[in-house]
């Protein structure tokens, strides 16, 4: 799910979707309108899944897309080297999610142990462990 807003009024800390792909804005930039034109927008932006640098560069009222974050809270069940399963606390659902890129976040993550997961797009990704 995902909504639209302006480019404009993107703060660093959010989330927008660039090229498809969910990410968090690390820095904006305004420049003021000049004498024939409107103001224009640059944000940086980090990928969410890949980890990968983004921008965009437009104008201000361009119309970008706000993806929606869910963020649960799910047990481990099992680790392997390719992938963890995770149970749903409320909804008891199992799935498996990629091991998370962090060292010390992929250290901790054990059978038994309660760990929070954001769900954006339809894809999962295991945040921070309880």
């Amino acid at each position: 799910m995902k909504r639209p807003a302006e480019a404009g009024s993107v703060k660093p800390g959010s989330f927008i979707i660039l090229d498809g792909e969910p990410c968090r804005v690390v820095s904006t930039e305004k420049s003021k309108p000049g004498k024939h034109g409107s103001a224009k927008v640059r944000i940086v932006a980090i990928g969410i899944f890949d980890g990968s640098k983004r921008t965009f560069v437009g104008p201000a009222g361009a119309q970008i897309e706000i993806p929606m974050v869910e963020k649960k809270t799910g047990q481990v069940i099992s680790v392997t080297p390719d992938g963890i399963q995770i149970m749903d606390l409320s909804t008891y659902e199992t799935f498996e999610v990629s091991p998370p890129k962090e060292d010390d976040l992929r250290e901790k993550l054990a059978p038994g142990v309660e760990v929070e997961y954001w769900v954006i797009l339809g894809r999962k990704k295991i945040m921070r462990v309880k």
